[in-house]
C-alpha cells in the first residue's frame, strides 16, 4: 500500500528608554543551546476515502518549529511583574561602567567607506567580573531622541536601571551579564530626532553592528567567542541577543534579518511603524525555527500596539513562527501590559521581567542527584557509547546526526522539536541505563540480519522496551520527525515511559524515515509484538497505537486498515488510536476509537483537519474525543507546563474504555 503520504505621522514625544531584556533571550541560549528547528511533519498531506487507499509521496515543506527546549527551566510568565520599589537604590554590591570607543564608518555609506568616525559604546560589566569567566552577552539599543548613554547611564552617572540590574543580579534573580549600550546615532548625537533619518541608520546599523561594534566588544571582554573571526562569532550566537525599545525596536528587527546568523534571542519593544516584515520574516528561510526566538513586548495605551498588534498577526501566520504557549511550544511570544503607554517606565518593568527569568541551567544540572548515572551535563555521545547499550545507543538519538545539536543531554535539540524536556530526557536515558545494567531487554530488532543485509536502511530501525505490568495490554508509541528522522526523545519515548509507570507495557519505534517505509516498519512491529508475546509478557488484546506529528499518521494509517495492508501479518487493527497534532484526513468507515489533540495555533497540523476528520469518523458511529488546547503550537509533546498537561491521562481513560 502506497501512502498520500503605521510610527509614521508620530514622532517621539519623550526620549525612549531602550531597555535590555536581553538576558531573559540569553537565559534561553543557555536553556537552548544548540536549539531544535521547526515541525515539518504536517505537510504532508492526506486524503479523504472512504474504505479506499490512494495516495502520493510525503513531501517535507515550510517550516514550523518549536521554540524553547527546556520546559524544565522558567518560562515565560503569563502576567509581567512590578518592580521592588527598592531596586531602585544603589546595591550594596554594584557593577560597572565602561566606555568603550571603536573605529565605523559613516552608516548611510558604510560598504563606500566615505568616512571613518569613532563611536562610543557604554558596556555594563557584572559585579565580580572576571576574564576566567564567560559571560553572556546582550547589545541594548535605545529609542529616538536618544543615544548609547540614555538606557543605562555613564561610568559617572549610572541610571535607575543600572541599580535594577545590580540588585536584581545580587538577589539572584537572574545571573551576571554583559550588556553593551551602542547607538545607531550617526555623524551627530541629535540623528535619533530625525525619523527619517534614524530609520535608514537602523535599516543599515547592521554594517556598523557585524563588522567593527561586536568585535570590538568580543575581543575586549570574556564571551563566549573563542575569537572574532565570522566563524567564531556565529558559533557563539546561542550566547548573544538584540533588544530594543521604540526606535531600539526597529533596529532589533533589523539585526534578525541582517544578523541572525551572529544572534539567537531578538527583544523588539513596542516597535511603533510598519516595517518590510516579508523579507524581514524571510531572513529566517536558511535557519530552523528553534534557532531563534523573539519576544515581542508592548502596552495596549501605546501608540505602537497596533503596529505590534498587526506584525505579531503576520508572525502568527508565518511560516518561520510559531508562538509560544506557557514559554514553550514556540519561537516568539507576545505580551501586552494593559494600560502601559509608550515610555520608560514601561519599558523598564518589560525588561525586568525577562531579566528574573534568567537562569543557568549548569547550576540547576550541579543540583541534580548524583544517584543518577546521567546528569544534563553528560555528553550525549557518552550515551550513545555506553557499554550498557551496546550498539543500539546510537538509536536513543535520531541516526542521522544531522537532525539533532547539542553536545550535553541538557543541550539536545531536536530539528522540529524545539519543546525537549531535560528532565524527562535524563530520566529517559537513565531508565534505560538502569534496566540495561540489570539485564533487562530493553531494545529488540524487528527485522533479521539476512533482511538487514539486504537492505542497510533497516539497521537503523528497532523497538525500545519501556516495560509494564508482566501480563498487561501494550501500546506503540511513534514519534514524529517530518518522515525525515525519528523524533523519539520528544515524542515518543516520553509518551511510552508515562504509559509504563501506569503498568502498560509500552514500546517506542525507531523506523526509518519516508511515510512508506515507516508504515511497513509499524507493520512489523505489531507483528512481532504479536509473535513474541508470551516472551514479553504483554497482553495484545486492544493494544493502542500512539503518535504525533509524522506519527500520528502511522497510528492512523494502521489503525484504518491494518498491519497486513504494510506487509504485517493478518493481524487485528488496535482497540484505540491516540493521534497528536497532525492534518491526516484518510479513514474508513471501520476506524478504531480515536483520541486526538492539537494546539490551536498549530501552524503545520490544520485544527480544522484534524476535527473535520474526528467528526466524520464519529458520523460513522465509531467512537471519538477531540481536544483542542488554546495558545498552543505545533509539537507540545507531554505538554508539561501548558494547559495541554495531563492530556495523556485522558487519553489513557479513553484506551481503557474502549478495553475488552
Amino acid at each position: 500500500m502506497m501512502l498520500r503520504s503605521g510610527f509614521q505621522s508620530l514622532i517621539y514625544k519623550a526620549r525612549c528608554f531602550s531597555v535590555n531584556m536581553g538576558a531573559i533571550l540569553l537565559a534561553f541560549a543557555i536553556l537552548l543551546s544548540g536549539c531544535s528547528v521547526s515541525n515539518a511533519d504536517d505537510d504532508i498531506t492526506g486524503q479523504d476515502v472512504s474504505g479506499g487507499v490512494i495516495g502520493t509521496e510525503p513531501v517535507t515543506a515550510g517550516i514550523n518549529s518549536i521554540g524553547m527546549n527546556n520546559e524544565s527551566a522558567l518560562l515565560v510568565p503569563q502576567e509581567l511583574e512590578t518592580i521592588p520599589e527598592e531596586y531602585f537604590s544603589s546595591a550594596t554590591q554594584q557593577g560597572t561602567l565602561v566606555e568603550l570607543y571603536y573605529d565605523t564608518y559613516e552608516s548611510k555609506t558604510y560598504e563606500q567607506k566615505t568616512q571613518q568616525l569613532k563611536k562610543r559604546a557604554i558596556v555594563y560589566l557584572p559585579y565580580g567580573y572576571s576574564e576566567n569567566q564567560k559571560y553572556n552577552v546582550f547589545y541594548l539599543m535605545h529609542g529616538g531622541w536618544g543615544n548609547e548613554t540614555t538606557t543605562i547611564g555613564t561610568p559617572d552617572n549610572p541610571s535607575a536601571f543600572k541599580n535594577i540590574i545590580d540588585n536584581a543580579i545580587a538577589g539572584g534573580e537572574f545571573e551576571p551579564l554583559i550588556i553593551v549600550c551602542p547607538t545607531y546615532n550617526n555623524t551627530s548625537p541629535e540623528d535619533s530626532a530625525n525619523f527619517s533619518l534614524a530609520l535608514e541608520l537602523c535599516r543599515n546599523y547592521h554594517n556598523e553592528l557585524l563588522n567593527d561594534l561586536i568585535p570590538a566588544v568580543e575581543s575586549t571582554y570574556s564571551t563566549y567567542a573563542e575569537s572574532t573571526s565570522p566563524e567564531d562569532l556565529t558559533a557563539s550566537r546561542d550566547y548573544r541577543g538584540f533588544g530594543g525599545f521604540s526606535m531600539g525596536s526597529v533596529a532589533t528587527w533589523r539585526s534578525f534579518q541582517y544578523g541572525l546568523d551572529y544572534f539567537r534571542y531578538f527583544l523588539p519593544m513596542s516597535c511603533g511603524t510598519s516595517l518590510d516584515e516579508e523579507n524581514i520574516f524571510a531572513a529566517a528561510e536558511n535557519h530552523g525555527q528553534s534557532d531563534y526566538f523573539v519576544w515581542v513586548i508592548t502596552g495596549t495605551e501605546d501608540f505602537a500596539y497596533g503596529y505590534d498588534e498587526n506584525r505579531v498577526e503576520l508572525m502568527r501566520n508565518s511560516p518561520y513562527f510559531t508562538e509560544s504557549a506557557g514559554g514553550q511550544n514556540g519561537n516568539f511570544a507576545y505580551h501586552v501590559k494593559e494600560g502601559y503607554s509608550h515610555d520608560g517606565a514601561a519599558a523598564m518593568e518589560y525588561t525586568y521581567n525577562g531579566l528574573r527569568l534568567f537562569r543557568n541551567t549548569d547550576a540547576a544540572q550541579a543540583n541534580r542527584s548524583m544517584s543518577e548515572p546521567y546528569q544534563a551535563t553528560t555528553k550525549i555521545s557518552e550515551v550513545i557509547g555506553d557499554p550498557a547499550f551496546g550498539d543500539y545507543g546510537r538509536l536513543i538519538f535520531p541516526a542521522d546526526t544531522g537532525y539533532y545539536s547539542g553536545n550535553t543531554l541538557g543541550e539536545l535539540s531536536l530539528t522540529w522539536y524545539g519543546n525537549v524536556n531535560i528532565d524527562k530526557t535524563v530520566e529517559i536515558v537513565n531508565f534505560m541505563k538502569n534496566h540495561a545494567e540489570a539485564r533487562d531487554t530493553i531494545f529488540y530488532d524487528i527485522y533479521s540480519d539476512e533482511e538487514k543485509a539486504a537492505d542497510s536502511a533497516k539497521e537503523d530501525t528497532g523497538l525500545f522496551f519501556f516495560k509494564g505490568k508482566p501480563g498487561e495490554k501494550f501500546a506503540v508509541c511513534n514519534a514524529g520527525g517530518g518522515f525525515a528522522f525519528v523524533g523519539a526523545m520528544h515524542d515518543s519515548f516520553p509518551h511510552a515511559l508515562e504509559l509504563s509507570k501506569k503498568g502498560y507495557n509500552a514500546f517506542a519505534l525507531i523506523y526509518r524515515p519516508g511515510a512508506q517505509t515507516a508504515c511497513e516498519d509499524l507493520a512489523r512491529a505489531i507483528s512481532f509484538i504479536f509473535e513474541h508475546g508470551s516472551e514479553l509478557e504483554v497482553d495484545t488484546n486492544c493494544y493502542s497505537l500512539w503518535g504525533g506529528s509524522a506519527g500520528g499518521r502511522m497510528a492512523a494509517y494502521l489503525g484504518s486498515y491494518g498491519p497486513v495492508a504494510y506487509g504485517g501479518d493478518d493481524l487485528p487493527r488496535p482497540g484505540a488510536v491516540i493521534m497528536q497534532y497532525t492534518g491526516h484526513s484518510d479513514y474508513t468507515k471501520n476506524d478504531p476509537p480515536t483520541f486526538a489533540v492539537i494546539g490551536d495555533r498549530d501552524g503545520i497540523a490544520s485544527p480544522t483537519t484534524m476535527e473535520r476528520r474526528i467528526n466524520t469518523l464519529k458520523s460513522h458511529g465509531i467512537d471519538t474525543e477531540f481536544h483542542l488546547y488554546k495558545g498552543l503550537g505545533h509539537g507540545f509533546g507531554l505538554g508539561i507546563g501548558t494547559n495541554a498537561e495531563g492530556w495523556l491521562n485522558d487519553a489513557v481513560k479513553f484506551w481503557e474504555k474502549h478495553m475488552q
